[in-house]
C-alpha cells in the first residue's frame, strides 16, 4: 500500500516512515498508509509558509473568497463520500460523519464570506489635523494542531480563518486520522491557494507538533487537544513569545431539575453523554439531578440506554459507534474500574461488546451514586461514560455544576423560564444550553469556553479575527 504524501510547498512529498489508519469498526479493514513528516519536512513547510506570507497576506480579498469558496463548494458536494470516509477512519457514525463534513464546508463559505467584511476604523485624533486609522493584519504564519474526535470540523474552523485573514498555515493532524487531513488538504491544493500558502504535514505530536513549537518561524499555534498537552503547549510558545490559542478538556454538567420534562432531559442526557461515543470535549458526562426526579430520571436514561443501537459506524442503523482506538477503549475501560472502585454504582453498560467485525465496541455505561469528589465525577473520560450525582435543588445543582476546574459547556433541563434564565447567567461556562444537549453549536457562532478548558480568544465566526490578526494604529499628518 503505497503511502499518502505529505503536502509542503505546493509539491506532495513522500517520506521514510509511514503509518496506516485502521477502521475502529473493523480492525481487519485499513484505510490506507500515509507519510509520517520528520523535524525537517516540518521545518521545510514552515520555510514554504514563511516565504509565501508577503504575497498571500497582501493579496486582494476576491482572490482569498474564490479559493476559500471552491474548498466549501468541493466539501459540501463529497459530503455523503467524505462524511462516509470520516465514519470508517475515526468511528462516528454515518450520519454524524456526514453532518460533520457538511459543517465543514459551511465554516469555508463563512470565512469567504468574511474575506469580503474585514473591516478598519478611522477616527478622529485629539489633535487637530491628524488622520487616525486602526486596521487588522495577518499574525503570520500559524500553526495548526488538531485532534483526531472531529477530523475535518475542527481543522476547517481553523484552517479557514487563518487563510482568510492572509495568514499562511502549517497543518498537523492528530496521528489517529490522517486520511481524513490528507482527503482535506488535497481539496485545498486544487482550490487555487499559491504554493506555500496552506501546508499539511502529518505525524507524531512529538515530532511534528514539537517542531511547530520550537521553530522560529512560526507566529502563532492553535491548538486543540489534552489539558497536558495544551499546558505544554502553552509553555513552549510562551517561551518563544507566539501568540496562542488552547481549546482543552470538559467535564460539562447537565442539569435536570424537577420541573423538567422527562423526555427532553433523557434525550439531551443519552445524547449528550452518549453519541459520538463520548469522544466530544462537550459531552454530558455529570448529570446533576434534583431529588424529585432523580429516580424516574435514572429509570428513564436506563430504559433509553436499552434501546441503543451500538454497532459499525458505516450502518445506516447504528447510534453509537466503535471507540477510536485499543489505547482510548483502555482508558475508557480503567475509569470503569476507577468508578467501581470509589463506590459508585455501575448502574447500566460499560462491558465490551462483540459484533459482527473484530472493533473498539463498548456499551455507554452510566453510574450513579456519585459523590461530588470522585475522579469519575472530575476528571474528563473522553468516552461513554456518564455520572449521575443527586443534589437536594436547584441551587445546590447550580453550585455542583460549577464546581469543576474546567468550564465549557453547561447545559439544564427545566421548564420555568425563572431558572433557565438565572442558569444562563451564572453557569460558568462559555456555551450554555438550555433543554438541548450540551454538545453542538452553529459554524457561525463563536465557540470555547472558561477556567481549564480554553485560554486565548474565541474560534469559529466572527470572533476568530480576534486570534488569526493584529491590530495596527496609524497616524498621518496630511
Amino acid at each position: 500500500m503505497k503511502p499518502h504524501p505529505n503536502y509542503i510547498a505546493g509539491d506532495w512529498v513522500g517520506g521514510a516512515d509511514a503509518t496506516e489508519s485502521v477502521n475502529p469498526s473493523n480492525t481487519g479493514d485499513i484505510v490506507g498508509a500515509f507519510t509520517r513528516a520528520s523535524a525537517d519536512d516540518a521545518a521545510r513547510a514552515i520555510a514554504a509558509a514563511r516565504a509565501a506570507l508577503p504575497t498571500w497576506s497582501r493579496s486582494g480579498i476576491q482572490q482569498r473568497h474564490d479559493a476559500l469558496k471552491k474548498v466549501g463548494d468541493e466539501v459540501l458536494a463529497r459530503k455523503d463520500e467524505l462524511g462516509r470516509l470520516l465514519a470508517r477512519e475515526e468511528g462516528k457514525t454515518l450520519a454524524e460523519g456526514i453532518g460533520e463534513t457538511a459543517r465543514a464546508g459551511q465554516i469555508f463559505l463563512f470565512f469567504a464570506g468574511e474575506c469580503l467584511r474585514i473591516a478598519g476604523e478611522k477616527i478622529a485624533s485629539v489633535r487637530p489635523g491628524l488622520d487616525v486609522e486602526v486596521t487588522r493584519e495577518p499574525v503570520g504564519v500559524v500553526g495548526i494542531i488538531a485532534p483526531w474526535n472531529f477530523p475535518i470540523a475542527i481543522p476547517a474552523w481553523k484552517v479557514a480563518p487563518a487563510l482568510a485573514y492572509g495568514n499562511t498555515v502549517v497543518f498537523k493532524p492528530a496521528d489517529a486520522v490522517p486520511a481524513m487531513a490528507h482527503a482535506l488538504a488535497d481539496i485545498i491544493a486544487r482550490a487555487g491557494f499559491p504554493a506555500g500558502v496552506f501546508n499539511l504535514v502529518m505525524g507524531r505530536g512529538s515530532v511534528v507538533g514539537q517542531a511547530i513549537l520550537d521553530h522560529p518561524g512560526v507566529d502563532a499555534v492553535s491548538f486543540t487537544g489534552s489539558v497536558p498537552t495544551g499546558q505544554m503547549v502553552a509553555a513552549a510558545c510562551v517561551a518563544k513569545m507566539k501568540k496562542f490559542q488552547l481549546e482543552m478538556g470538559g467535564k460539562n454538567p447537565l442539569v435536570v431539575v424537577d420541573d423538567a420534562d422527562l423526555g427532553v432531559a433523557v434525550e439531551c442526557a443519552v445524547n449528550g453523554a452518549f453519541y459520538s461515543t463520548g469522544q466530544r470535549c462537550t459531552a454530558s458526562s455529570r448529570l446533576i439531578v434534583t431529588e424529585g426526579i432523580h429516580d424516574r430520571f435514572v429509570a428513564a436514561v436506563i430504559e433509553r440506554m436499552k434501546k441503543l443501537n451500538i454497532g459499525d459506524a458505516l450502518d445506516a442503523a447504528t447510534q453509537i459507534g466503535p471507540v477510536v482506538d485499543e489505547s482510548q477503549l483502555a482508558q475508557d475501560e480503567s475509569y470503569i474500574r476507577i468508578g467501581r472502585d470509589e463506590g459508585a454504582t455501575l448502574a447500566f453498560g460499560g462491558e465490551r461488546l462483540v459484533r459482527g467485525t473484530p472493533g473498539h465496541y463498548l456499551a455507554p455505561a452510566l453510574f450513579t451514586d456519585v459523590e461530588p469528589a470522585m475522579r469519575i465525577a472530575r476528571e474528563e473520560i473522553f468516552g461513554p461514560v456518564a455520572a449521575v450525582l443527586r443534589v437536594r435543588d436547584y441551587e445546590a445543582a447550580l453550585a455542583a455544576a460549577n464546581d469543576t476546574p474546567f468550564g465549557l459547556a453547561s447545559g439544564i433541563c427545566t421548564t420555568s423560564l425563572k431558572l433557565a434564565s438565572h442558569f444562563k447567567r451564572n453557569a460558568e461556562a462559555g456555551l450554555v444550553m438550555v433543554n438541548l444537549p450540551t454538545a453542538g453549536v452553529d459554524y457561525h457562532v463563536p465557540f470555547g469556553g472558561r477556567k481549564g478548558s480554553s485560554y486565548g480568544a474565541r474560534e469559529q465566526g466572527r470572533y476568530a479575527v480576534e486570534f488569526y490578526t493584529t491590530v495596527k494604529t496609524a497616524y498621518t499628518l496630511p
